[in-house]
């Protein structure tokens, strides 16, 4: 089995995201989905046996990170990015195309802030929220033999 940590929208609360990989010892990967960047450069320093992906935000001002990425583990392809150039805010339609061109298995986003797990088609999507700020959240992504599994963790009120 493989788990990766998936967050998005730390917005500069490198604690929470500190305390999201603490909590998950068992991810050996972490995916960030943008909006916050200097979050992701701390964490880097402090876990530096943890593998860090991530993908430039709409508020990652100056930012050389890329917009999309993809990732392959255990056999399956994983297409991730924030989201705004995809217009997740007003549906999924472009966001899923794009992750049927590259034969995606899951696709991953930020941007709305808002946490949600759906299935489409043989796609997994998944949204982990926002990892800053009132009832934050982060995700995770299992692969295992029998399958994905996507699960999103509400922090409560930090």
């Amino acid at each position: 089995m493989m788990r990766i940590l998936v967050t998005s929208d730390t917005h500069g609360d490198a604690a929470s995201l500190r305390q999201a990989i603490l909590a998950q010892p068992q991810a050996d990967v972490v995916i960030h989905l943008g909006d916050g960047e200097n979050d992701v450069e701390q964490a880097k320093r402090s876990f530096p046996d943890k593998m860090f992906l991530q993908v430039r935000g709409n508020c990652d001002w100056a930012s050389q990170l890329p917009t999309v990425g993809e990732y392959e583990a255990e056999g399956v392809r994983i297409f991730y990015t924030h989201g705004h150039l995809y217009g997740v805010k007003s549906g999924d339609y472009q966001l899923i195309s794009a992750a049927r061109e590259r034969k995606a298995q899951v696709a991953l986003f930020g941007h709305t802030h808002l946490a949600r797990e759906d299935y489409e088609d043989g796609l997994y999507l998944m949204n982990p929220g926002r990892l800053s700020g009132w009832e934050a959240s982060y995700g995770i992504l299992d692969i295992t033999p029998q399958g994905i599994v996507t699960n999103v963790v509400r922090l409560g009120g930090l």
